[in-house]
């Protein structure tokens, strides 16, 4: 074993290289020295056999940890000198252990794309896991919108059991180191085949990779550690959002696992149209009808507003369609700094139902007047004539 190259080396990291950037090392040099790209190389064989021999090693925290101690004579008694033997096609495999190295540097289910092999190895107990996400629709009015407001939502959502603070075991007892794996959370199976022996280490079947197993599970939450429970949050809303747009709150997600964080809680904002008001970013819209002698003389009319109703002051002669602005009256910026403007637009409403009396009134209006009054027509009249030379 004397003779042997350091695994580090082998691999081109560092003794303090990370596990990702020794698994990309072993990625891109498996890839190179692979025996199918370099098919009759006896020196790629070899230099393939090496890597997969330091990889094995560096990549199993326990089997690290002793090589950094004690190096290769950690495992003078019966480590890899019966193992890798020569190369050749993907028929001479044992299909076992060729699918943990396949998967490994390709990062795929087995060399046929997923149809040789169904299991990919797992390295290690299970870490912590951070919590899912939730998501909830809320919908808000119009003004709640604009001004902020606050709200209580339920949400449905797991929770750590109270009867066993999590553990899932009954109280008064504790979880059993897994027999199977002897508390490891990983199982190694040594497949012997014509080119030699291959390791395979995978997840424990028993205790899913826990290392643990609950022999006298909790009545509450069956041995999951976890139980559904209905809580009620309450969100505050900042003036200015808009439909579509999501507030999140961290933390308000599921549980993590092993010590993980918790998810987050996501909320989808959905806002009432309004009956008066159309929005478009912070300003906002609306049409007001006035009469025609309120357009004509000009007068003092109602507008509408988020807070109530304000007098506005049109001039006389207004037409219908004339868009009026006033500053500040829209909605909140989401991060302050003022408001948006609101516009409206009046539309003259020509009367339907008109007694004798006002329909003689406007007769006589309309023939002391003829075209004079009416700017826009007299001007159209003009041009009709121009262009048919009339």
């Amino acid at each position: 074993m004397a003779d042997k190259k350091d695994y580090y080396e082998i691999l081109g990291v560092s003794r303090d290289a990370t596990e990702e950037e020794i698994k990309k090392a072993y990625r891109k040099l498996a890839k190179k020295y692979h025996p199918d790209v370099n098919p009759g190389n006896k020196d790629a064989e070899a230099k393939f056999k090496e890597i997969n021999e330091a990889y094995e090693i560096l990549s199993d925290p326990e089997k690290k940890a002793k090589y950094d101690r004690f190096g290769h004579s950690a495992f003078e008694q019966g480590g890899f000198d019966s193992g890798f033997g020569g190369f050749g096609g993907f028929g001479d495999f044992g299909f076992g252990g060729f699918s943990d190295i396949f998967e490994t540097i390709f990062d795929f289910d087995g060399p046929f794309g997923g149809s040789g092999f169904s299991s990919r190895s797992s390295r290690g107990r299970k870490g912590p896991q951070r919590g899912s996400d939730l998501r909830y629709r809320l919908e808000i009015s119009f003004e709640e919108a604009a001004f902020g407001t606050e709200k209580e939502i339920p949400i449905s959502r797991t929770e750590v059991c109270n009867t066993c603070k999590g553990s899932g075991s009954k109280p008064g007892t504790n979880p059993e180191t897994c027999k199977h794996c002897n508390g490891t959370g990983q199982v190694q199976y040594r497949r012997s085949t014509a080119l030699g022996s291959f390791v395979s280490i995978q997840t424990c079947d028993v205790c899913k990779g826990e290392g643990k197993v609950i022999t006298h599970p909790c009545e509450v939450c069956k041995g999951s550690g976890r139980v559904k429970k209905n809580v009620k949050i309450k969100v505050k809303i900042p003036a200015g959002i808009d439909d579509g747009q999501t507030i999140s709150l961290r933390g308000e997600g599921e549980p993590g696992l092993r010590g993980g964080p918790p998810g987050d809680l996501y909320i989808d904002i959905s806002v009432k149209p309004h009956s008066i008001f159309k929005r478009k970013g912070n300003d906002i819209m609306c049409e007001i009808p006035i009469t025609f002698v309120q357009g004509a003389l000009g007068a003092e009319i109602e507008v509408p507003t988020l807070e109530g109703k304000m007098l506005y002051n049109i001039p006389e002669g207004t037409q219908t369609g004339t868009v009026f602005k006033i500053k500040g009256k829209g909605i909140p910026y989401i991060r302050g700094g003022g408001r948006g403007d609101l516009y409206f637009k009046v539309n003259i409403e020509v009367p339907r139902k008109l007694n004798e009396k006002q329909k003689a009134i406007l007769r006589e209006f309309a023939a002391i007047s003829g075209d004079e009054v009416y700017e826009q027509r007299k001007s159209f009249f003009d041009k009709m004539k121009d262009a048919l030379g009339l």
